[in-house]
C-alpha cells in the first residue's frame, strides 16, 4: 500500500480506496492485512468508495506505543476524516468489535456491518477467552511469536495437524511478524462478552451477520449483537463459514449500505 494517512497519535496508516462512490472503510479482523479485505472492496469498488487498510502494527502501517483500543478508534477517524468526513463501516471477526466501538464512540458513521464478531454468549466461552487472554499476554510478554499465533489458531479451532502444515509454510514468518498485533484484537474484545453497554450507544443502523454453516454459538453471538444495538438486524448467509465468499457477502452489504432514511 502506497497511500498513507496519518492518525492522531502520528502513527502512518497505509490504505488503498476502490471506486468512488459513498465511503465504505473495512476492518479486518486478526492476523489480517488491508490485502485480505482487497477481494471484497473490489466486489463493492461499482457502487461505493471501499476502503482497505493496514491495521496499525501490520503491513505498510505504523505503529506506536502505547497501544490502546481508542488509538485503532483513532486511525480510522482518520481514514473517514480523509474521505470527506462520514463512511460506512464493515468489520469482520475481531474487526467487527473494533467497528462497533468505532461507531460507538461516536465517529461519524451511517452504518456498520460485522461479521460473526466471535463475542461469547455464555459463561464457558467467557471463561476460554479470559484464559487466551492470560496466555497470550504470557507468550508475547516473552517474545515467542510463534507459539502466539499457534494459541490463536487453537482458539479458533484449526486442527492441530493443519497448525503444523502452516508453521512450515511460506507465510509463517509474515504471520510472526504480526503476532504482537493478536494483544490488540483481544483488546478490542473486551472481556468477551457482548459489550450490551456500548451496543446501545451505537444509534445508526446495524446489520450483524453470520454464515448459516458457521458454528451455532457463533450465529448467536450475532443474533445477540443485532438485538443488543437500538436499531439492529440479523441475516444469515446461505453455506457461508467464517471464511465468507467476498462474492457472497457484496451484494449484502451493497444493499444495507445502500439503503436510504
Amino acid at each position: 500500500m502506497d497511500k498513507k494517512t496519518i492518525s492522531r497519535d502520528g502513527t502512518p496508516i497505509a490504505y488503498e480506496r476502490y471506486g468512488d462512490g459513498p465511503t465504505v472503510v473495512l476492518v479486518g479482523g486478526a492476523m489480517c492485512t488491508g490485502a485480505t479485505l482487497a477481494p471484497l472492496a473490489q466486489a463493492l469498488s461499482d457502487r461505493f468508495g471501499a476502503v482497505t487498510y493496514d491495521r496499525r502494527g501490520r503491513g505498510d502501517s505504523g505503529d506506536t506505543a502505547p497501544f490502546a483500543v481508542d488509538r485503532e478508534v483513532e486511525d480510522i477517524a482518520a481514514l473517514i476524516d480523509a474521505f470527506g468526513g462520514d463512511a460506512a463501516l464493515y468489520g469482520i471477526s475481531s474487526g467487527g468489535a473494533l467497528a462497533l466501538e468505532a461507531t460507538a464512540s461516536g465517529l461519524p458513521v451511517r452504518e456498520v456491518a460485522v461479521y460473526e464478531t466471535p463475542f461469547a454468549t455464555d459463561e464457558g466461552a467467557a471463561k476460554g477467552r479470559a484464559e487466551y487472554t492470560e496466555r497470550l499476554t504470557e507468550l508475547l510478554g516473552q517474545d515467542r511469536r510463534g507459539d502466539a499465533v499457534e494459541l490463536f489458531m487453537t482458539l479458533v479451532g484449526t486442527p492441530p495437524q493443519m497448525i503444523s502444515g502452516v508453521r512450515m509454510s511460506h507465510a509463517w514468518p509474515g504471520m510472526e511478524a504480526i503476532a504482537p498485533t493478536l494483544a490488540y484484537d483481544n483488546a478490542a474484545m473486551g472481556d468477551g462478552r457482548v459489550p450490551h453497554e456500548r451496543l446501545a450507544a451505537v444509534t445508526v443502523p446495524v446489520l450483524s451477520i453470520a454464515g448459516d454453516a458457521s458454528p451455532e454459538w457463533m450465529r448467536a453471538a450475532a443474533r445477540t449483537v443485532a438485538e443488543a444495538a437500538p436499531v439492529g438486524s440479523y441475516r444469515t448467509l446461505e453455506g457461508q463459514t467464517h471464511m465468507v465468499d467476498p462474492q457472497v457477502l457484496a451484494p449484502v452489504l451493497a444493499e444495507f449500505f445502500g439503503k436510504k432514511g
